[in-house]
């Protein structure tokens, strides 16, 4: 199951140290629900190794706002506090492995 991000655990969860899969969605969102199962499974998958989550965008306006977040899905991905990638729209999971892989190698 996929991390659930909010305003209040965002610095501590997301930025302080490793890599983290930031997926910035809502409940109304039709593409937001194509790409939900692929985060549950890479959040199964990478489980120790990177947080793999999301960030309801009705609910955590704060740092849906800090990080311009105006089209949803929009997937960061946060290694060390960082943003090293950033996707918007719907994703393939090979895709997104791909590039969580190359966040981890570098």
């Amino acid at each position: 199951m996929a991390f659930e991000f909010t305003d209040a655990n965002f610095q501590e969860a997301a930025l302080e140290g490793g890599v983290s899969v930031v997926d910035f969605w809502a409940e109304w969102c039709g593409p937001c629900r194509m790409v939900t199962p692929i985060i549950d499974e890479l959040a199964g998958e990478y489980e120790g190794k990177a947080t793999i989550g999301k960030v309801n965008v009705d609910n955590n306006a704060e740092v849906s706002r800090k990080y311009g977040v105006r089209s949803i899905p929009t997937i960061l991905i946060i290694k060390d506090g960082e943003i090293v990638d950033k996707h918007v729209g719907t994703i393939t999971k090979s895709a997104l492995q791909e590039k969580i892989d190359t966040a981890l190698a570098n």
